[in-house]
């Protein structure tokens, strides 16, 4: 056997050879943003089949209901999904908006992070302007059909039919052909509007999180419109107009002092076409006066006809340190167009087939300077399933969240409600369970979404107790509401005790006393009655009875639907009746009181 080698006279590892600084910045390129989309599209939505086909309608849907409000104009929008083949669909999206004039269908479908909206502090659908031209670009990478653009701006002017491809790499689109279409007038009933066709690989499934529940949940928060919707069976659902009055036109602001940081406030001063500090101040940021101004100025060591150019990053400071001093009013809410009581009622009407609903919208609030506001609707009972869960649908800027709900802070406004004070039952750490449908709703000019595809509110502490005291707001209405049927119920068990046995004693106490039985039960049934009306009256502190005391009878944010209720005595569960004797009833003329309904409100 050989002796084992010395440790010391082993051969050494021969050394690899390492990249130099010239080769490695050879390597080196500009990553164009679609590329970037291109390979990480699961952050736009487009992470499955499934997902990528309620995606791409939702960016089609959200683009007309933005542009036809934008332009005045009722919105009528057909969307339709052909079946090309078992994992293939062509997504159609046809709207009654304005168009879009020729030289701008490149940009808007054909570019990432192009549009009008990023820059604008206005309440819109859209933010980022992405949504539609990663749809087209997604279409493109899983069947390598281009996308298909008819617009109409006017009556006498022709159609316009383009087929573009997005060159990713260049992150712009190339056109494939360009032709007018005067045939194509005919799909534009009003003389304008938008067509978008993406053919792409993807799955339909309906229930919950596909395109029929976003489409029932877009009607829900957007009633001016009109949807028809063609399924892939060629099955067409109408989700008709609830009402003829369009939403009022946001308006854009300048962003609120208290919402910047100091970077961003430096670079503004950078950019300002303003010469002094005090314009400067007034013109680019909304609730600054004059006199507010100068307050800054003053606490910042400056004057307000210091010269911008003069501000250096110390200046720069010590005005930002101001303007958190400096008491400043909060930014206007003309910026923001909510739902609305009455919309968010006559949605929930025309979709959900409850009993109860109520709804709310808190005042204006802000949030890193940025004004928001939150509604909340609610529908109870009716045709709702009543052992499960509640359902929550979630809002923003009028777009349903399907997805991420664990992560969004309105789910978590809803889960630490304490719906047991309403007369809900919930387990700890879970949402109540009944027949519910919550819908949460935020107005904002800019939503703090988690990612690019928008699918749950971030969890700002501002945002969530707005949230909460909403939620608190209609869960109130809600246990009045149910404290007052389950009095109702207990009191129509009281009559019927009554009304059970009063008939026996009117007969034996004519045949003790002789007295006409008819007179023994009338006189007891006025008495029962005096004794339910005496237990269904309320009485104020003093003692006096309150002759109007239903506080929802006045409540113009509730609305009751005694017919759908299952245990309503105008429903399917009258109270008992009294017990027939003989063929014709208990007087022999009278009607067997089997048959009656006692006549009452829920």
């Amino acid at each position: 056997m050989e002796p084992t080698p010395d440790v010391a006279m082993t051969k050494p590892a021969t050394r690899r050879r390492g990249a130099s600084a010239e080769e490695m910045s050879a390597q080196q390129r500009e990553i164009s943003v679609s590329e970037f989309f291109a390979k990480n599209r699961h952050l736009l939505g487009f992470d499955n089949p499934r997902k990528a086909l309620l995606t791409a309608v939702k960016e089609a849907v959200d683009n007309a209901l933005d542009a036809c409000e934008e332009a005045g104009i009722l919105p009528d929008i057909r969307v339709e999904l052909l079946q090309r083949s078992e994992t293939r669909f062509k997504v159609t999206v046809r709207d009654n908006g304005p168009g879009i004039v020729r030289r701008q269908i490149e940009n808007v479908f054909g570019r990432l992070l192009y549009g009008s909206k990023f820059h604008r502090l206005k309440m819109s659908r859209g933010q980022q302007g992405i949504g539609i031209s990663a749809a087209g670009m997604y279409g493109l990478m899983t069947t390598g059909q281009p996308v298909l653009i008819i617009s109409k701006t006017h009556k006498k002017k022709p159609a316009v039919e383009i087929l573009l491809k997005m060159d990713t790499s260049k992150n712009r689109a190339d056109v494939v052909s360009e032709t007018e279409h005067p045939e194509d007038d005919g799909i534009f009933a009003d003389g304008h509007g938008t067509q978008v066709s993406i053919e792409m690989e993807g799955k339909y499934q309906q229930g919950r999180q596909s395109v029929d529940e976003y489409l029932d949940q877009t009607a829900i928060a957007n009633p001016h419109a009109r949807i028809t919707f063609v399924t892939p069976t060629n099955e067409t659902v109408d989700f008709k107009r609830g009402t003829n009055e369009l939403p009022p036109e946001a308006k854009e602001i300048l962003p609120h002092p208290r919402g910047i940081e100091l970077g961003t406030l430096i670079q503004m001063l950078e950019r300002t076409d303003r010469s002094q500090v005090g314009g400067f101040l007034q013109e680019e940021f909304s609730r600054i006066s004059p006199s507010v101004s100068r307050d800054i100025c003053a606490k910042a060591g400056i004057t307000a006809r210091t010269w911008v150019k003069q501000v250096g990053h110390a200046e720069a400071e010590a005005i930002y340190k101001a303007i958190q001093e400096v008491k400043i009013m909060a930014p206007a809410t003309d910026c923001l167009v909510p739902i609305g009581t009455k919309a968010l009622l006559s949605g929930l009407l025309k979709e959900v087939k409850a009993e109860f609903f109520t709804a709310c919208t808190r005042p204006a609030d802000v949030y890193r300077g940025n004004p928001f506001l939150i509604e909340v609707g609610l529908a109870f009972g009716g045709e709702l399933p009543k052992d499960e869960l509640i359902r929550v649908i979630r809002f923003a800027n009028r777009v349903p969240l399907l997805y991420q709900q664990a992560a969004c802070s309105s789910f978590k406004a809803v889960l630490e409600t304490t719906w047991k004070n309403y007369g809900i039952s919930q387990s700890r750490g879970s949402l109540p369970e009944g027949p519910i449908v919550v819908m949460v709703h935020m107005a904002s000019v800019w939503v703090p979404f988690t990612s690019e595809s928008k699918e749950a509110i971030a969890d700002y502490d501002e945002i969530r107790k707005e949230m909460k005291l909403a939620l608190q707001e209609v869960g109130r209405k809600l246990g009045i509401y149910m404290r007052r049927r389950q009095r109702m119920r207990h009191e129509g068990e009281r009559r019927s005790i009554f009304e059970r046995y009063i008939g026996e004693i009117s007969q034996a106490t004519e045949a003790i006393t002789g007295t006409s039985a008819r007179r023994i039960y009338d006189s007891l049934l006025k008495v029962a009655k005096r004794k339910t009306e005496e237990a269904d009256a309320v009485l104020d502190e003093e003692g006096r009875r309150v002759k109007d005391a239903d506080p929802l009878r006045k409540d113009d944010s509730v609305i009751i639907l005694p017919g759908r209720a299952p245990g309503a005595p105008e429903a399917d569960e009258a109270p008992r009746s009294g017990k027939v004797q003989g063929k014709d009833g208990l007087f022999g003329d009278d009607e067997p009181r089997s048959t009656r309904k006692r006549k009452g409100t829920v």
